[in-house]
């Protein structure tokens, strides 16, 4: 009868969840319209072109492949401050002369493999070294600036023309929209897949949401731990090919904030801090709000300290939100 009386309140509380979550997305679609809304009446003749549009799905498919691994890590209950950094030490070390030499292909290998040893190593800090993952992933932030740095000398680095098809991901249009754009909605139906229909997303809802249950249902708390820092290195290094294609060129200073960016999304598409919570849609919802508020402000001039004030404004917002309906959730 406990058992019964128990499994009747798990399934009740996951119905509140679910309401609240449908809810949560709705409105961010509200605020997605309401947005529309504001520029076509500021900027009429910009906002709505469709070069304008592109430009806010190019600039989103960047963070957005970190925004799906960030997703990940905080429903799994960590945080990673080092995505940003990551991803500037992956597409330097993609675009070095002697990386390039090998061909474009080599290039998209290097990138992605340094993103994921990176978030290794990330993973292996916070699962078996037992370090707070705000600590381990604030010095892998900056080590990983300074090594790109370090490789690049401080310079830009071209992407040779000889690799044209790197380039081609942001030239080369498909229904009207770049290559890139594609490779980002892959990636966002990828990480759906694995988080909603996979035993590794059920784990990862069950490590960031009991921990201990996780361990008596028989979980390896530290290797899925570390696995989900490696998930998230790798969209690192996916992120790092895109912005090699976008910018054709690998930079140290790629990627600056990009972390406040992707954390930010998470959480005002609904997922918790605390973990265990969380969708991939609101993320991507979240994301498409942020990008949208800088196309705004940058189409109407305005400075770039009233954005960043007013980013914080949301996030507060979207923190207090987000406490109130988990206070709900449990009552």
């Amino acid at each position: 009868m406990i058992d019964t009386r128990q499994r009747g309140n798990v399934a009740g509380r996951e119905a509140v969840w679910r309401r609240i979550t449908g809810t949560r997305h709705a409105g961010l679609v509200v605020a997605l319209a309401l947005l529309a809304v504001i520029g076509l009446v500021t900027v009429p003749d910009t906002f709505a072109t469709s070069s304008n549009l592109v430009s806010i799905l190019a600039l989103a498919s960047t963070i957005g492949v970190i925004t799906v691994g960030m997703t990940f890590v905080i429903i799994g209950g960590g945080i990673d401050l080092s995505v940003g950094a990551v991803m500037a030490l992956a597409s330097v070390w993609g675009t070095t002369l002697a990386t390039q030499s090998y061909g474009p292909a080599v290039m998209v290998l290097c990138a992605v493999l340094v993103g994921a040893g990176a978030g290794l190593v990330n993973g292996v800090l916070v699962a078996y070294g037992r370090l707070v993952p705000f600590i381990a992933t604030l010095a892998m932030l900056v080590a990983a600036r300074g090594l790109a740095q370090r490789i690049s000398e401080k310079k830009t680095q071209l992407v040779q023309s000889a690799n044209d098809v790197i380039v081609s991901l942001s030239t080369t249009r498909w229904l009207g929209l770049p290559l890139l754009v594609f490779l980002f909605a892959l990636v966002v139906v990828v990480g759906w897949l694995v988080l909603n229909r996979t035993t590794f997303g059920r784990r990862t809802y069950a490590v960031g949401g009991n921990p201990e249950a996780a361990r008596l249902a028989g979980i390896n708390i530290r290797r899925h731990t570390m696995y989900l820092y490696a998930l998230s290195g790798l969209c690192c290094g996916i992120a790092a090919v895109i912005i090699m294609a976008r910018t054709t060129t690998g930079s140290s200073t790629h990627g600056d904030l990009y972390e406040l960016d992707a954390i930010a999304a998470v959480i005002i598409g609904g997922t918790l801090l605390s973990g265990g919570r969380g969708t991939i849609t609101g993320s991507i919802l979240g994301l498409l709000i942020f990008t949208v508020i800088t196309n705004l402000f940058i189409l109407n001039g305005l400075d770039t300290s009233d954005q960043l004030i007013a980013k914080g404004l949301i996030i507060v917002i979207a923190v207090l939100l987000q406490r109130r309906n988990a206070l709900g959730g449990t009552s």
